[in-house]
């Protein structure tokens, strides 16, 4: 027999009954049942329940043991009795008579449990990180996010993806966040960056005559984490196609990430076609970029119904500023005062001044609206608005004012907030769609210049000509992201293969020729020498697998995640550096600047 087992803790069968087997585990825990002792001995397949009676030569030893200490025991399959099968167990037909139990390792006091996973501080969740993972939720999530890993692979080669490693240390190049820099020893005062994304490499592997690139890519970024975000690195499925359109990429990626959808959502709805919902579109209908489809409710301008009207501040502002508009939420079931009043309690709470509304109810035979805006416009406009958003007895409608680019985030908070209270949200299924025709620029109020809005090597619509024509402010791209649930799960374009093109795209931000060829000069020169038409995108498998397993944040699908403050806890970084290695590096610590 092997030193340390015959079969794992998931394998024992009905079938083995009557067999002597070894098997070795952690105690998950420890019950005494009349002087009868039972382990439940757990390994990274599963559990297996083990009896020792007082008649057992491995009682003794039984009584000594305690949780997650390290043991092998010998023993004899026995059959549970009817009434103490556990069908929610594999081996739970069975149960091992222990007959010789040795301790490979003895455990400490816990600083935290395992058995029963009960909420606890979460540093001490990431300094004992070992002890965390033998968890059953988060040790399943992270069994879950290997296998979403593979099943990527293997969908990415049936559709003819070759798998293609870039390299880990390379130049700082501007994609939007802080750098992680790695000083050279080498090349005193210079510095190596780790890649935020393998953009210019997979790009320059298309050039280099490579066709259907991806890879699962580690990518560093130094910027503030949130729930949604890990701080320091992250995981991309990253692929490229030469020769393509944008429609090719999201006929390809689309069905490809349905599949691999419902390979692992046990059940739940699948979007099958991906609807493409231009940008602007996304704005008006949901207040955001990366709307959540589950969530019914659709906003529509309803301007012309306030225009004139007696309501004076909405009337005002309309005839004031014609960049105003009044925007409708329409909230089915939400007709009561109270729930109408909390919603306005709410926008107050986010500092605006509040929340307009009307909720319609029946008065005998005849809808009516109610509320201080339907008093103020009056009857035959407040069923025309019901008339447009197709509202009934015990609906009722909130409105925003104002121009769209300073509140449209704050209405579409407002859906979601509506949605949610509501229950109006099918949290059972999983609905994807693109987001297409990104703006190329925006307008950064902070330096007070024109800035790219998404990707500066997507390919502008209208190329060089709508560079040298058109207000940057009106130009859209060939830019699209892939969105689940209300979250962004990936973002591509069609890239800007044209060295002219480029350098005009770049010269709109305020960067000149000499500045696109200091900061990116292998792909610049490279676009000289024959580049095919090429896009691609980048789908964050993190941010996948944390809405595939239904987990609340990408700590839990992650194996040794930093904490809030980008530390990790377990292995003690960052950490100083030896006075030796900085002296090899030609680097001297300079204390920060105290902020006053």
């Amino acid at each position: 027999m092997h030193r340390y087992r015959s079969h794992t803790c998931a394998a024992l069968r009905k079938s083995d009954v009557g067999s002597t087997v070894r098997i070795s585990g952690w105690v998950h825990r420890v019950r005494d049942h009349g002087g009868v002792l039972f382990i439940d001995l757990r390994d990274h397949y599963g559990i297996t329940q083990v009896v020792a009676d007082p008649d057992s030569p491995a009682f003794k030893m039984a009584e000594t043991v305690r949780g997650e200490w390290v043991i092998r025991i010998d023993g004899l399959v026995k059959a549970r009795t009817e009434d103490t099968v556990n069908k929610t167990m594999a081996t739970g037909e069975i149960e091992l008579y222990a007959q010789e139990i040795e301790v490979l390792s003895a455990a400490k006091e816990l600083p935290l449990p395992v058995f029963g996973e009960p909420d606890y501080p979460e540093d001490v969740r990431l300094k004992y990180r070992f002890l965390d993972l033998r968890r059953e939720t988060l040790h399943r999530n992270i069994v879950k996010r290997t296998q979403v890993i593979s099943a990527m692979r293997r969908e990415m080669g049936n559709v003819g993806f070759t798998e293609y490693t870039t390299p880990i240390l390379t130049a700082s190049s501007p994609e939007g966040a802080r750098d992680f820099l790695v000083p050279s020893r080498i090349h005193p005062g210079t510095f190596y960056a780790l890649p935020q994304a393998p953009q210019q490499y997979k790009q320059l592997l298309m050039v280099a005559g490579f066709d259907r690139y991806f890879q699962i890519a580690p990518c560093f970024r130094d910027e503030d984490p949130r729930a949604d975000r890990l701080p320091g690195e992250f995981y991309q499925l990253d692929l490229e196609m030469s020769f393509v359109t944008q429609e090719d990429v999201w006929n390809t990626m689309g069905p490809l990430m349905t599949s691999i959808f419902e390979e692992f959502a046990e059940g739940k709805p699948v979007t099958k076609e991906w609807p493409r919902i231009p940008y602007d579109e996304a704005i008006r209908k949901y207040g955001s970029d990366k709307p959540d489809l589950r969530n019914p409710i659709v906003m529509q301008a309803v301007t012309e119904h306030f225009a004139g009207s007696g309501f004076k501040v909405f009337a005002g502002m309309i005839a004031s500023n014609p960049k105003v508009e009044i925007w409708a939420i329409p909230a089915k079931t939400g007709g009561s005062r109270a729930f109408c009043d909390r919603m306005n309690a709410w926008a107050q709470s986010t500092g605006q001044p509040g929340l307009g509304y009307i909720f319609w109810r029946k008065e005998g035979d005849k809808l009516e609206g109610a509320g201080p805006l339907a008093k103020n416009i009056g009857e035959e406009r407040t069923d025309a608005i019901r008339t447009q958003l197709g509202l009934e007895d015990g609906d009722a409608c909130f409105f925003v004012a104002g121009d769209p680019a300073k509140f449209y985030k704050f209405a579409g908070e407002a859906r979601t907030k509506a949605g949610e209270e509501l229950n109006l949200v099918d949290r059972d299924r999983f609905e994807l769609c693109w987001i297409v025709d990104f703006p190329f620029f925006e307008w950064s109020e902070e330096e007070k210049k024109v800035d790219f809005a998404h990707n500066p090597f997507s390919m502008p619509q209208g190329g060089l000509d709508a560079l040298q024509n058109q207000d940057p402010l009106t130009i859209k791209a060939f830019q699209y992201d892939a969105v689940c649930n209300g979250f962004e799960i990936a973002s591509g374009s069609i890239r800007n293969q044209s060295p002219e093109t480029m350098v005009a795209a770049f010269e709109k931000v305020g960067l000149s020729q000499q500045d696109v060829e200091d900061r990116f000069g292998g792909l610049y020169r490279a676009f000289q020498y024959g580049a095919p038409p090429h896009g691609g995108a980048a789908f964050g498998i993190d941010r996948i697998v944390m809405l595939l397993v239904g987990a609340k944040n990408l700590r839990e699908i992650s194996l040794f995640p930093m904490n809030q403050q980008a530390q990790d806890l377990l292995m003690g970084a960052p950490s100083p550096a030896a006075p030796t290695q900085l002296r090899e590096l030609s680097i001297r610590p300079i204390p920060p600047v105290k902020k006053d």
